[in-house]
């Protein structure tokens, strides 16, 4: 697909414009152009060190990118505070590692950035957590702390935790590379939910079958650039390049 095809039609919440990024010699990221529309589900497919998580995390600015424009619901991510602020407050993320506080339950886990970022009154916090713990089908472990909780627990906590925020567009890395095989499908069930109800997302995952219910669009990459974009169908099942065939035959085993 040429670049001139990776917009989405109408104008996207997410920007790429020629977006670069090194990390001293090592070129990390090349000439990134991809428009992600609202409500739209991408998956980002690729081996280890292709730019996948560099790319989301250049989103709310975790990575800084060094050249071209990323713009984020019509704000453009620059070096201005209050520009990366803004962002972060309507941008989720959820990573391989659960990121949880540890002396902090999970309830107060929840309510610490609404409390904080948006001086929501402590009842209000608690109410709306509780409401997204009750979504992620975990309300009962409100009180506990996240060492007593399993992995696939912790994740969906940091899920709810994400959502506390209300963001418009959640950013998933690997949410479930770090956990046990019997966890993942209750966080890609959470993931799922989300997909379905028009949240605009972005996951760096390898979770195949994944990709196939919810995404409209998967994104090959290598070497830091984008090698070729489809529906997860067509890419899977009919791959345009040589580099993303050989990819998908170590994965799929075909």
């Amino acid at each position: 697909m040429t670049n001139a095809a990776l917009a989405t039609s109408s104008e996207p919440i997410i920007s790429f414009e020629d977006v670069n990024k090194w990390y001293g010699q090592y070129h990390a990221l090349r000439n990134i152009n991809l428009g992600i529309g609202h409500g739209e589900k991408v998956v980002l497919l690729g081996p280890s060190g292709s730019g996948k998580s560099t790319l989301i995390r250049c989103v709310n600015r975790l990575e800084e990118h060094q050249a071209g424009r990323i713009i984020v619901d019509g704000t453009e991510l620059k070096g201005d505070v209050k520009a990366i602020e803004r962002i972060r407050r309507d941008v989720g993320m959820v990573f391989q590692s659960f990121n949880l506080f540890p002396h902090l339950t999970i309830l107060d886990n929840l309510t610490l950035a609404p409390r904080w970022v948006k001086k929501m009154p402590k009842k209000e916090a608690e109410d709306l957590a509780m409401m997204y713990l009750e979504r992620v089908r975990i309300p009962e472990q409100a009180r506990k702390y996240p060492a007593q909780l399993s992995g696939g627990q912790q994740q969906r906590v940091a899920i709810a935790r994400s959502l506390c925020m209300k963001p418009k567009i959640m950013l998933f890395d690997e949410p479930t590379s770090a956990l046990d095989p019997e966890m993942v499908k209750e966080v890609l069930d959470v993931m799922i939910e989300l997909a379905h109800e028009g949240m605009t997302m972005m996951c760096v995952t390898h979770e195949m079958a994944f990709a196939r219910a919810v995404a409209d669009r998967a994104i090959f990459m290598a070497e830091g650039s984008i090698i070729e974009i489809d529906t997860p169908d067509e890419l899977f099942s009919n791959p345009k390049s040589e580099r993303t065939k050989q990819f998908l035959g170590q994965i799929l085993g075909h």
